[in-house]
């Protein structure tokens, strides 16, 4: 069994001990001193880093408890409201705790990713806490999976928000909110208001958290014996933009509808807009509805009706998680090892009713 199967921290001296040198070799190849190495004595010792996955040991003393812990926020975009409100809840959970907050920014790119976390992970940080929706692919899965037990290897912690937890027994935690059910609560309200033709605005065709909102949205139709016409359904980034231009598309094709079922507020905001362009009136003629319930929701003319997600407090739940299971490390004393473990934790969300929803105009 290696050490890391055995869930001890790896060492330079097992990296030693693999290699057939000694620590001081291990330490010369690492870049500690200047002191000329062999080629082949180099190239010999690297190959055992990688292959026990071996994280210097200025980072692990890091790791172990000497110095201030640290938490890496990686989202797919800084300036995204929602990643920014879960993000605020993580740096004040870790305020309140004295630990410092790194955030960092993936550009949806899974190589930047896969970059940002093995940065994070030589720089000794107690966790990396992942933001947002997730692609559900494969090769997903098995990347995730090989973070959280490299991670886990050299006594740090992957954290999961907003998005589904791992598949096997992975030492991740995953703290989610009920997306689905937000997104049949929502739908369910614009169909209890009389509407019938409804043009859906999910989010990126592919995303988990479009995929939630979608099938969320269709069990409503499904509950309340209304079809559900897939020709309505618009697929698009979570942003200002997809929403003006699908709701135009859909316009000038003559498509008819009474209200939008958005995938997020920033969504909506673009829907509303298109609509006023072109003489619409919001909820007068097309009822409008969002998720998040960012600031925005209230901001905007009329007031958006919503699907209150709890951000803030994921983010103070996730930290909170990293945290706890880090003093169950310190308790536990030095090389105790722990067996993997994942973690699920999920939280509500409910329906905001505002102005921007109403039964629609007799005759349509």
């Amino acid at each position: 069994m290696s050490e890391r199967q055995a869930g001890r921290r790896v060492t330079i001296k097992d990296v030693a001990r693999r290699a057939g040198v000694s620590v001081a070799t291990v330490s010369r190849v690492l870049g500690v001193s200047n002191y000329p190495v062999a080629a082949a004595t180099r190239d010999r010792v690297m190959k055992v880093v990688r292959e026990l996955d071996y994280v210097t040991n200025a980072h692990a003393r890091s790791l172990a408890g000497g110095g201030t812990p640290t938490v890496a926020i990686l989202m797919n975009n800084i300036t995204g409201a929602a990643f920014a409100h879960v993000a605020k809840g993580v740096e004040g959970a870790a305020t309140l705790r004295g630990w410092l907050s790194l955030v960092g920014t993936t550009g949806d790119d899974p190589e930047r990713e896969l970059a940002l976390v093995n940065a994070m992970r030589q720089q000794g940080v107690a966790a990396v806490v992942l933001l947002g929706g997730a692609y559900d692919r494969t090769e997903y899965q098995t990347r995730m999976g090989r973070f959280a037990r490299s991670l886990d290897a050299a006594g740090s912690h992957l954290v999961l928000v907003g998005r589904p937890p791992l598949e096997g027994d992975v030492p991740a935690t995953t703290v989610n909110y009920d997306n689905e059910a937000g997104a049949y609560a929502m739908a369910s309200h614009v169909l209890s208001a009389g509407h019938r033709r409804v043009l859906v605005l999910p989010g990126p065709a592919g995303l988990t958290t479009a995929q939630g909102r979608l099938k969320g949205a269709r069990r409503a139709f499904d509950a309340y014996g209304v079809p559900f016409d897939p020709g309505l359904v618009r697929h698009g980034s979570y942003d200002y933009e997809h929403g003006f231009s699908a709701v135009r598309e859909v316009l000038a094709r003559g498509a008819d509808f009474t209200a939008v079922l958005a995938g997020t507020d920033v969504v909506a905001a673009g829907a509303t807009q298109a609509l006023k362009v072109t003489g619409l009136r919001v909820p007068d003629d097309v009822s409008v509805a969002g998720y998040d319930d960012i600031p925005l929701a209230s901001h905007v003319t009329p007031q958006l009706t919503t699907v209150h997600v709890p951000y803030e407090e994921m983010g103070r739940v996730a930290l909170r998680a990293v945290a706890d299971r880090r003093a169950g490390d310190v308790l536990a004393g030095p090389g105790a090892g722990r067996p993997a473990e994942a973690e699920h934790l999920v939280l509500g969300t409910h329906v905001v009713v505002r102005d921007s929803v109403r039964p629609p105009r007799p005759g349509r």
